[in-house]
């Protein structure tokens, strides 16, 4: 069988061709949905009347929109018609539809999330076993920032399908509370001033912390009377765990180390907080 060369010639030419406009043509789209996303992004942001999350979501999905387009015009420019692509994927759309189960299921996650809107950008979440700051929401991920300044990208469907705690739903006034019985006298003045300097230390503190004797628990024995102090500050909302649990382990050694006196030694706020002593 003798090759035309001819033929061969003119069908690389026409081929060669083809690709260089496909590549080209992806070039072009790729920038393009780029810069739609771009342009969608500011132009939402200066009306200043569409939430962040939306933004995000609106722009990227402008930008898979094109993206698409281009697709299926280099699909036409190797002759591939998409009629007939349609009908063949419909006739696959079984295999299909399992093969993008993961994908689909993230992009309806992400139009959920969109729309019952549980959390905004800024808000401070946790899900899945992931805290952080909520920094965007695309069609298929989710990215958080965690405390230590790290990205974490969480797929939609597993953000949609956990519980969310989002701990910036509510306006929150980070009061921190925290009671605890002491020997009465110089062992609880003692005490006080101790929690009030670690705390006048602590840069998370937004207002001046105070002790006070909330109640008497004890004077029956006249030689081991018992109180209760009461330490109250204004701390950053969602440092309030953890400046909480600093108090506590402070209270627990220096009640530790003072004189075995009255009951035994709890901290509490409500009455749930103990300290071992």
């Amino acid at each position: 069988m003798m090759l035309n060369f001819e033929t061969l010639k003119s069908s690389l030419v026409m081929y060669g061709l083809d690709a260089m406009y496909a590549i080209l043509l992806l070039i072009f789209g790729w920038w393009l949905a780029e810069a739609a996303q771009r342009f969608v992004f500011r132009l939402l942001t200066v009306t200043h009347q569409v939430d962040p999350l939306v933004t995000a979501f609106v722009a990227s999905l402008a930008r898979y929109a094109i993206l698409a387009v281009i697709g299926i015009a280099v699909l036409q420019l190797f002759g591939i018609q998409t009629a007939s692509l349609v009908t063949v994927l419909g006739a696959a759309s079984l295999a299909i539809g399992l093969a993008l189960q993961g994908t689909l299921s993230n992009l309806a996650a992400g139009v959920m999330l969109l729309v019952f809107r549980p959390f905004r950008i800024g808000h401070d979440v946790e899900v899945g076993g992931k805290a952080g700051e909520v920094r965007s929401l695309s069609l298929f991920m989710t990215e958080l920032k965690a405390p230590d300044n790290t990205q974490i990208l969480l797929p939609n469907a597993s953000v949609w399908g956990q519980p969310i705690i989002n701990r910036s739903a509510y306006p929150a006034t980070g009061e921190l509370k925290v009671s605890f019985p002491v020997p009465a006298g110089p062992a609880a003045d003692a005490i006080a001033q101790c929690v009030l300097q670690d705390l006048r230390e602590n840069p998370n503190l937004q207002s001046q912390p105070t002790v006070h004797v909330s109640r008497v628990i004890d004077i029956t024995n006249a030689d081991r009377p018992v109180v209760e102090l009461t330490v109250t500050a204004r701390v950053k909302p969602s440092e309030v765990g953890a400046v909480k649990q600093q108090v506590l382990d402070r209270i627990g050694a220096l009640v530790a180390r003072s004189p075995r006196q009255g009951p035994p030694d709890r901290a509490r706020e409500g009455g749930s907080e103990d300290v071992r002593r």
